[in-house]
């Protein structure tokens, strides 16, 4: 019989009834879409340029505190004195204070109506100082110049003080400029980047032409229209991308003279704080292989490669260079080449200086510097993998040091000079709050404190714990919602919630343990509701994420299996009513499980599944898989069609028939061979959704899925 190690339970009722009297009023699906239950914010909350102060929103007014006195807000300018402003300018009014970005000390810009407009405490002015075209889409504005930057179709526009130029005037479609590449891998969230004077723009080029059309159907027209998208599967053509920097005073472009094959990508995009050059990763199409270089933006030429990063599994880089504060022959790059996230310091000829970061612990985020540039600040998983705290590190001396406290995730912004953060907090006992702080860690203020939104509801008790793999020494983390009004002597149906893929951990401690609405909904209706975060999960270093490599599904589900072993030592669990549901790899994981472990499940829902890896997309696909010519057995094994001939319990599985993540074909394929062997299967579609459904879409589902464990496992 397996050990289970518990190295921490954290008890605790989520709806507060350790404070309060248990409460009696349960969810409805409908509470979903009820905005009293999110934790509370503060609208617009951010540091007013290289000042210790920082502004928000609230009752239509923009409000200031000073660091060091922020008990006190003023009123720096309300949304009356604004729209007066505006009707000087003879442009529309508007109904709510709108979102602003500062610039400096003194200005900051909004956007309303495709119009950008500039207001100045310095004379109290507002200016329309640019607009774009309305239908622009892919909008990057330059924080200091307010250029703009905007795509129609598949070209490229700038707009500079109201006129705009056309970048690019490409008529073959398949060729598109300014928009993202690579289906958002590699940390790519934008397809263009102003330079830091804000006056050149580089932009990505993207030649989808190789690239299979994949058809999609409008459905919405009265005779069905095709509205087909680029979708290169793992092993097929690819897209080849360039990068090419837009020069407005002369009106020219200049494509970097990028080597290598035409299928590699363009990562980590960083301008110089010259302008002078440009920096970018080039990672081979087998993305093992990262070499990071340095070209000329005048002429595109490369200037030198900086530094290389291989292996054998795959290399991913996510971020881009972060210079050092007021040195800009230095920079910070993020790397996991000793199998942890970690900040390493360069000088920009590539000569590596000094890991700063080093340890069994990643960092999560990188936030900048002090105004001084001798400190680095930064959110990582050092106290433990379930919370985030912020550190400092000394540039110099390497001297490290934590500066929040408080047992859960802190997700910080610094001041301009780092003697101050706004601490975004979670916990088990709260669900949000925001902290001033200063360096050392002392709490300065509470701005804002919302310990439970769902103090009103009766929710099952929720514990966080850990049992060990099949090595019998990797932890796994678990956590357990148990149904409201738990009577141990009773048996319950139980439901496994799973992901279980990279790049995502179901498990923190943070408000609810991350569990949220949905799972507590499950709880209510009578389950113990179990999720596990797996080997092949996210923020627990390079060996654990990457054990899927030319495996996905393998050592995931030992791991989930692992968990189903734990809950049937539970005398509280009925071990004949266990059932699954996750969505994306949590529906490939879903039905992998039921198919590869027969008996053990009766009842699944596995929504916008991955059914063969082979039809999903080449960036994410060929990472951890390879190509199904490099690794036939694996995608082979990895096939839930592989396995059809096991079903032997109730299956819903549930699809946006316009999926253009997992695309359509998947689940309808599976339908295609439990056909063929006799396999009955329970089958629902959302006509014209994407990969997510939102709003009452997301109730409806709710409703579908809960339906469905109610019908056959309660």
């Amino acid at each position: 019989m397996k050990k289970y190690s518990l190295l921490l339970t954290l008890l605790f009722l989520v709806a507060g009834t350790l404070l309060l009297p248990a409460q009696d009023k349960l969810f409805t699906t409908n509470d979903y879409l009820n905005r009293e239950l999110l934790p509370k914010t503060i609208t617009n909350l951010a540091w007013r340029g290289s000042l210790d102060k920082f502004t928000y929103i609230e009752k239509n007014t923009l409000l200031q505190k000073d660091a060091a006195n922020p008990n006190q807000a003023d009123t720096i300018l309300t949304l009356e004195t604004l729209n007066l402003k505006l009707d000087e300018l003879q442009s529309d009014v508007i109904k709510r204070f709108p979102a602003i970005t500062w610039m400096d000390d003194s200005r900051f810009y909004f956007t309303d109506q495709s119009k950008i407009f500039k207001y100045d405490f310095a004379d109290s002015s507002l200016k329309r100082v640019n607009e774009f075209d309305e239908n622009g889409e892919n909008l990057k504005i330059a924080e200091n110049t307010l250029n703009a930057a905007f795509t129609i179709a598949n070209n490229l526009f700038v707009a500079i003080d109201g006129e705009t130029i056309q970048v690019t005037d490409e008529k073959n479609t398949d060729i598109v400029f300014g928009q993202v590449p690579s289906r958002n891998e590699f940390g790519i969230d934008a397809g263009s980047y102003w330079s830091p004077d804000g006056k050149m723009l580089a932009f990505y080029k993207t030649d989808q032409t190789e690239v299979s059309d994949y058809p999609l159907v409008d459905i919405y027209d009265r005779i069905a229209q095709s509205d087909p998208m680029k979708y290169p599967m793992a092993g097929t053509k690819s897209q080849k991308v360039n990068l090419g920097i837009f020069n407005p005073a002369v009106n020219e472009i200049t494509y970097l003279q990028i080597a290598g094959s035409e299928n590699q990508y363009i990562t980590s995009v960083t301008w110089d704080p010259s302008g002078a050059f440009i920096y970018a990763g080039i990672l081979n199409r087998d993305q093992n292989y990262l070499q990071f270089n340095k070209y000329e933006t005048s002429s595109g030429r490369l200037v030198k490669t900086l530094f290389e990063e291989k292996n054998d599994r795959y290399v991913e880089p996510l971020h881009g260079l972060l210079f050092v504060t007021g040195d800009a022959s230095r920079f910070i790059w993020q790397s996991r080449r000793d199998g942890w996230n970690h900040l390493y310091l360069y000088d920009n000829e590539g000569k590596f200086i000094k890991q700063i970061t080093e340890g069994n612990w990643e960092v999560t985020d990188l936030l900048g510097f002090d105004g001084a540039g001798k400190t680095v600040f930064y959110e990582c998983t050092k106290d433990s993998p379930l919370e985030r705290h912020l550190y400092k590190s000394d540039l110099k001396t390497g001297k490290t040091e934590r500066i929040t406290t408080g047992e859960g995730t802190h997700n910080a912004d610094a001041s301009a000079s780092g003697n101050y953060f706004i601490d975004v907090f979670s916990s088990l006992q709260m669900a949000r709050a925001y902290y001033l702080i200063n360096e050392k860690g002392q709490n300065i203020a509470v701005l804002k404190e919302d310990k439970n939104p769902y103090k009103d509801y009766n929710l099952g008790e929720m514990t966080i714990f850990s049992i060990k793999a099949d090595d019998d020494q990797t932890d796994l983390w678990c956590r357990m919602i148990k149904p409201a009004g738990f009577d141990a002597s009773k048996k319950y149906p139980a439901i496994i919630y799973v992901y279980g893929g990279p790049h995502a951990q179901m498990i923190t401690k943070s408000w609810t343990g991350g569990a949220g609405f949905w799972l507590n909904y499950l709880a209510q209706q009578g389950y113990v509701v179990f999720t596990l975060d797996n080997r092949g999960s996210a923020n627990r270093g390079f060996d654990f994420e990457s054990i899927i490599h030319r495996q996905c599904g393998e050592k995931e589900m030992a791991d989930q299996m692992a968990g189903v072993d734990y809950l049937k030592t539970l005398g509280f669990v009925d071990t004949a009513r266990i059932g699954i549901d996750g969505w994306s790899y949590g529906g490939f994981m879903t039905i992998s499980l039921m198919l590869r472990n027969p008996g053990v499940f009766k009842v699944g829902c596995a929504g916008g599944p991955v059914i063969d890896w082979k039809w999903y997309e080449v960036m994410y696909g060929e990472r951890y898989m390879d190509t199904p010519m490099q690794n036939p057995d694996g995608y082979h094994k990895a096939s839930t069609l592989t396995y059809v001939g096991n079903l032997d319990a109730k299956l819903l599985i549930i699809h946006g028939t316009n999926d253009n993540t997992v695309v359509w074909q998947n689940s309808l394929t599976f339908l295609d061979e439990c056909i063929r062997q006799g396999k009955q299967v329970d089958y629902f579609v959302y006509p014209g959704a994407d990969h997510n459904m939102r709003g009452p879409a997301r109730v409806h589902l709710f409703d579908k899925i809960s339906g469905y464990f109610n019908d056959y496992l309660k």
